[in-house]
């Protein structure tokens, strides 16, 4: 991958729920600090593999994963692994903006009164400061104390965002992200991403072609469980290797 450092590496993985194969043979480098976009026809695995990343994929029953996803060179699947840590590494945002019921300041606060921050004065400082950095401080700040679920849908999901960013993840995982979310609110989490990348390494499920060819720096191209093609955003997208991206790209498959 050249210049681009690697933050997740996924080796032979194979995914089984039931009888059925899932997820087969997947090998692919996620860059560091880019925007990584997963796409594919519906039902080809995007999400699947996505879930592999923070390990919320194994809560499904009867689900078998092999091989490894190794985040920041270690395998967080080995026996010894931390699902607590990997998780705290992992910001993420659903398709539905997902709030807690509780108040806007009590969600922002949530994950980091779970890892230990007590003092309330630091709880106060961070949910500023996050609110802040997911543009929502301006239009909460009177009214923090509120039920989060008196913000329209795109106000909670930017809440969500301050949520997963509170914790200081090092990577940012949206599964569709602006699926619910009307026009205006769904290109402002496109620019904010944009932003993001400078800190975080953020991997998004998207089911939105322009929306990858926005903002995407590095893109997977899924079909039928496996990975057919990844690569840099442009060399996919504008000319891409295999038959099955091409028509895919061009509108053919969908």
């Amino acid at each position: 991958m050249g210049e681009n450092k690697s933050h997740i590496s996924v080796r032979n993985l194979n995914v089984h729920i039931g009888n059925k194969h899932i997820l087969k043979n997947i090998n692919v480098e996620i860059p560091d600090k880019k925007i990584t976009c997963i796409i594919g026809p519906s039902g080809c695995g995007k999400t699947t593999l996505f879930k592999t990343f923070n390990r919320l994929l194994e809560n499904t029953n009867n689900t078998r994963i092999e091989g490894n996803v190794l985040v920041d060179e270690k395998d967080i699947y080995a026996a010894d692994a931390d699902i607590t840590a990997i998780r705290k590494k992992m910001g993420l945002l659903n398709q539905r903006p997902t709030p807690l019921p509780m108040s806007i300041y009590a969600n922002v606060i949530y994950g980091l009164k779970i890892h230990g921050t007590r003092k309330k004065k630091i709880l106060k400082q961070k949910a500023e400061e996050y609110l802040k950095i997911a543009s929502l401080w301006d239009e909460v700040k009177d009214r923090w104390h509120d039920p989060a679920s008196s913000l329209s849908i795109g106000q909670q999901q930017r809440l969500c965002l301050a949520r997963g960013l509170a914790v200081e993840p090092e990577i940012i995982l949206g599964d569709e992200p602006t699926s619910a979310l009307d026009p205006i609110s769904s290109r402002w989490i496109e620019e904010k991403f944009v932003e993001l990348k400078e800190k975080y390494t953020i991997i998004l499920v998207t089911h939105i072609l322009r929306q990858a060819r926005r903002i995407s720096d590095y893109i997977i191209f899924m079909y039928l469980g496996e990975v057919i093609e990844h690569g840099p955003a442009m060399e996919i997208l504008e000319n891409p290797k295999e038959k099955l991206t091409r028509e895919y790209v061009k509108g053919v498959i969908s």
